[in-house]
């Protein structure tokens, strides 16, 4: 300010003033990106490169195609039609969730949506984000509106993680109770049902207020930003009314069916592990090998493992984790390798050719295609329905 009180007017900054700022504080340059169709080639390339380096292994250094060839010759008939029966089972307990998950719809669409989406998302490099694609166009088209889609796709996935990350927690304490494992692994395990618990109480709390649901939104939006400033990108915003709009959508479905939704997930997961338990007997490899509690805890963290998607549904990834596990557990090498291809064939590969059937069920089955769904009974409606 002058002498006089009044604000004085800026001086204008010289060429050299400017030229200084120019230099000293440049605009980041756009980070380049790579084009879909090259993206997808790398992924592709990344994908076999991982899964040709895993068989490779797997045959050199574990067993031998010909030892693996003579277990699974010793395969019987009856054996084959248990673990046959095991599968279908199992696949059926996959679409019991979908439907407690989709009010209004049927066991037959479940199918079909299920087998389809289970396809692509097992048979495609980033196939999982293609197969939300695809349940939305499938469920459209028998009218079901977004908003019901969206509630399936999250309920279903929040439930399935979550009992992902519960079953290496139940396996270690079975183990440790059985004393297989130490006293340290039991306090880690009892530590993470801890954390399993506070998830789903902050999970409830959502569902239950709705200002502590636009908290967590705000929370976990600054949270959010904070990581991406580290990579150079803009924050986030409105994670608040996000958090808001999703309870208000799921709250009706997760109070009327939280029980059946539990029961369904655990029992596909339950069935899951049978058909490896089968495979594993039918094989050799006895339970004074490897018992059903070790067998329980490699299979939970091989599950935990299809979290980071190197492979189209882990595959590779899998069978080198259930491979080493059961190994190290005291299985056979050969009976343990013919064991597992034997369930990776049964509930990865067959599940593909299954779909490609299925997808072709929705595509000419047009009297189930419709612009309506079934009406949502009213303690199952939710803001936005349709």
């Amino acid at each position: 300010m002058t002498l006089d009180g009044e604000r004085a007017a800026p001086a204008a900054p010289s060429d050299a003033a400017v030229d200084a700022a120019d230099v000293t504080s440049p605009e980041p340059p756009p980070r380049p990106r790579l084009p879909p169709g090259v993206r997808r080639v790398l992924q592709v390339l990344v994908s076999l490169t991982v899964l040709v380096a895993i068989f490779w292994y797997v045959f050199q250094q574990v067993a031998g195609v010909s030892e693996v060839w003579a277990a699974i010759s010793t395969l019987t008939w009856r054996e084959a039609a248990v673990l046959f029966v095991m599968t279908g089972f199992n696949l059926f307990t996959y679409w019991m969730v979908v439907v407690t998950a989709t009010p209004g719809l049927t066991y037959p669409k479940a199918a079909v949506l299920t087998q389809s989406t289970t396809a692509v998302a097992n048979s495609v490099p980033a196939g999982g984000a293609i197969a939300v694609g695809l349940t939305y166009t499938i469920l459209s088209s028998w009218g079901f509106s977004k908003a019901r889609a969206t509630v399936s796709v999250v309920i279903t996935g929040i439930w399935n993680n979550w009992l992902k990350l519960a079953l290496p927690v139940v396996a270690l304490a079975l183990l440790a109770l059985q004393g297989e494992r130490g006293g340290g692994q039991l306090i880690a395990a009892l530590l993470a049902v801890g954390g399993l618990v506070g998830a789903i109480v902050v999970f409830g709390l959502v569902l239950s207020r709705e200002r502590f649901a636009a908290r967590v939104g705000l929370v976990t939006g600054r949270a959010a930003s904070a990581l991406l400033r580290l990579v150079r990108r803009p924050p986030v915003h409105g994670w608040d009314l996000a958090v808001v709009k999703f309870r208000n959508r799921v709250i009706g479905l997760v109070r009327h069916r939280w029980i059946a939704l539990t029961a369904a997930t655990i029992l596909s997961h339950v069935a899951l592990y049978l058909v490896l338990v089968t495979a594993l007997r039918v094989m050799g490899v006895s339970d004074d090998e490897v018992g059903w509690a070790a067998v329980l805890a490699v299979f939970a963290f091989a599950r935990l493992l299809t979290a980071i998607p190197l492979t189209p549904g882990g595959v590779g990834v899998v069978e080198l984790a259930l491979i080493a596990g059961l190994v190290r557990a005291g299985g056979d090498s050969a009976q343990v390798v013919a064991a597992v291809l034997l369930f990776r064939m049964l509930t990865y590969v067959l599940p593909i050719l299954l779909g490609a059937l299925t997808y072709v069920v929705w595509r000419r089955k047009r009297s189930w295609w419709s612009d309506a769904a079934p009406p949502l009974p009213p303690e199952l409606t939710f803001s936005g329905a349709g």
